[in-house]
């Protein structure tokens, strides 16, 4: 996600943190009572880092603050980097925050050390209801639910529809679009000193994982320490068509493997590269900083063979077990989640939001920006993926598939050399 950057995200950047400030009486998290008001104070550690995501967080804040005089939350900025070590070393230390903003796929290994409250029975009931089952799987853990899930990033095509009309290539309309039609647009698209595709993979981990269930790619079965991996034809789908349309047909241009997605707009604004696949997130960016009148889309989500089905792994609210405050920071998300909240979060984020209120107030709120309607088409096929429930799957991902599949997209290792290095690599990590 973003890091839904997601995910990304991905996946994924500043982060804003909701901190106390004036508490006497200590919680887990530094929040407290304060002696003269009988006020309590409450951690919430954000990352939000859209300036305008900022912006609808503090709104909503300000809010809560202002009907609430006996909770209070304050914000606090800090970033994303890091965080996951950051978080190892709060919770170690006995200072996490009691609220934590992440994402499902990073928060296993804390729900698995036993850092994170139950929220079962403090959800409400109506938001309970509002977000499908698939997504509130995506966050439970041992019959538990750990977290909130917030925002869902996607994988999007945003095309320059000036250099696909002069190549003649006739922009998709349809519900979807086949890798077989993204792989022969990137071709017709490719001359001169223009590539038709600009990807930014150099954390390309989250996206080959995600993009991998359109093909039944599913890496992991099992649960928690007994989760096994099988890196298959199936897994490989995704990396080696990126890798034919690298290095057969040239189409992709070289630099963007090692680049990050941001880096790669300005390929993108400057007309070098015809297309290029983004977190959704930026949809937002381009709109606010593609120059004037450069004529953008966005496509249609991608289809493999077994649909255009992507990972979701939402960003996360989670409340730290050793919180003096485990029911009022829940009674806050409950509040942070409600539609129209959620709604002013996703669409300043560009992100999909996972209860359908906000994704129906979003639609009311882009109802003039036509990328909005491929933003939440695409969050049609968003399912919760196994690695969702693999114990050491952050371990993994950093230290042995993140390098793996830069080696392969840098054409020095085979497919097949990969996969070994994906499946040894995890029977190293598991024991």
């Amino acid at each position: 996600m973003k890091r839904i950057r997601g995910i990304g995200a991905i996946a994924f950047a500043g982060v804003a943190v909701l901190a106390l400030s004036g508490c006497q009486q200590g919680s887990a998290s530094g929040g407290g009572d304060d002696s003269e008001g009988g006020a309590i104070t409450l951690e919430f550690q954000s990352l939000s880092d859209q300036p305008a995501t900022q912006a609808a967080v503090k709104s909503i804040v300000d809010d809560w603050n202002a009907e609430n005089s006996d909770v209070q939350v304050k914000i606090i900025q800090a970033g994303w980097d890091g965080t996951f070590d950051k978080l190892i070393t709060q919770f170690t230390g006995g200072t996490a925050p009691d609220i934590i903003h992440y994402e499902a796929s990073s928060i296993v290994s804390f729900a698995a050390d036993g850092y994170l409250a139950d929220l079962t029975d403090y959800i409400d009931d109506d938001l309970k209801s509002d977000i499908s089952e698939g997504i509130w799987e995506s966050v439970t853990q041992n019959g538990e639910i750990i977290a909130y899930p917030s925002t869902l990033q996607s994988y999007m095509v945003f095309a320059n529809a000036d250099l696909l009309e002069a190549a003649g290539v006739e922009i998709p309309s349809g519900d979807t679009m086949t890798w077989e039609e993204l792989q022969e647009i990137a071709k017709a698209t490719t001359t001169g000193d223009t590539h038709g595709l600009g990807w930014g993979l150099a954390s390309p981990t989250a996206t080959m994982m995600s993009l991998a269930l359109g093909f039944d790619g599913d890496f992991f079965s099992g649960e928690g320490a007994d989760a096994s991996i099988e890196v298959g034809d199936a897994e490989l789908a995704v990396p080696e068509l990126v890798h034919e349309m690298a290095y057969t047909d040239k189409s992709i241009q070289p630099v963007s493997l090692t680049q990050s997605g941001s880096d790669v707009l300005a390929s993108f604004y400057g007309g070098t590269v015809a297309m290029t696949v983004q977190g959704s997130f930026q949809a937002t960016n381009i709109a606010n900083d593609a120059p004037d009148g450069f004529n953008w889309v966005a496509l249609p989500p991608l289809e493999g063979s077994a649909g255009a089905i992507q990972a979701a792994n939402p960003q996360t609210y989670s409340v730290n077990i050793d919180s003096e405050y485990v029911e009022e920071s829940a009674d806050f998300l409950n509040f942070l989640m409600s539609g129209d909240n959620l709604a002013e979060i996703a669409y300043a984020d560009a992100l999909i939001p996972s209860s359908d209120s906000a994704r129906a107030a979003v639609e009311t709120l882009a109802a003039d920006n036509p990328a909005w309607t491929q933003v939440l088409a695409s969050g049609e096929g968003l399912e919760g993926p196994p690695f969702l429930k693999v114990e050491k799957y952050t371990e993994w991902k950093d230290t042995i598939a993140t390098p793996a599949f830069q080696q392969y997209l840098a054409d020095q290792i085979t497919s097949e050399q990969l996969a070994t290095q994906l499946s040894d690599g995890w029977a190293d990590i598991a024991g």
